[in-house]
């Protein structure tokens, strides 16, 4: 059960599902980026056009209303003019240019921010499932928990203690099946004369691998 709940597919999914995610985030926070620096540039081009809009409309009225009464300076003021429509048009082709890059980033974040939430929807169901089937695992744990305590009620404490010593340095194994005169824990074949000995042991006495040290169960199938 330790195995099967260290093992469990989901934890693979969930790395792997985790990993690309990083990735997606760390793309989304780059695009995130470029927006906002995309938006600051915009409010920028806004910032240098309006002044200049603004001077073009005051020549412009100061020429309307005949206020400028000297031919020198009326012609200047048209020349400014000029001058003024030129800066304003090269202005808003650069703010055009912002905005464009601004909508193609836009339009890449709100990609990348859905993949990102595709990603959490995923990991959601992976995890979800995962949770499901560590507590199918540890409902069974227990039970099985209860009941190797019940057995271990019935057998001597040496015994147990030898076990549980010889589990905790087996990988968790502390006793296997003799099986066809093989040990099945180290999967070493018992020699002629251990084998005589175990065939001719009380069945109540305790067992032991010669080459593993596991405690050995005795079956039908053990070849004795």
């Amino acid at each position: 059960m330790r195995h099967r709940r260290a093992n469990l597919p989901e934890h693979a999914q969930l790395a792997k599902l985790e990993d690309e995610r990083a990735a997606a985030a760390a793309d989304l926070v780059a695009a995130e980026t470029r927006v906002s620096d995309l938006e600051l540039a915009q409010r920028q081009a806004e910032t240098d056009l309006e002044p200049v809009r603004q001077r073009r409309v005051r020549n412009q009225r100061r020429i309307d209303d005949g206020s400028v009464g000297d031919a020198k300076a009326l012609a200047g003021l048209v020349e400014e003019i000029q001058h003024l429509e030129r800066r304003i048009s090269d202005l808003e082709d650069a703010e055009l240019e912002v905005m464009e890059q601004l909508e193609n980033a836009s339009a890449e974040r709100d990609d990348l921010a859905a993949r990102d939430a595709e990603f959490q929807g995923r990991i959601t169901e992976v995890v979800a499932r995962r949770d499901e089937q560590v507590a199918a695992i540890e409902r069974q744990w227990r039970a099985k928990a209860e009941e190797r305590a019940g057995i271990a009620a019935d057998l001597p404490a040496p015994l147990i203690a030898t076990y549980d010593k010889l589990r905790s340095s087996h990988g968790g194994v502390g006793a296997a099946e003799l099986r066809n005169r093989r040990c099945t824990g180290c999967q070493l074949e018992v020699n002629a004369a251990d084998l005589r000995t175990f065939a001719a042991a009380p069945e109540d006495e305790v067992l032991r691998c010669e080459e593993c040290g596991r405690i050995l169960v005795r079956t039908i199938n053990s070849g004795l």
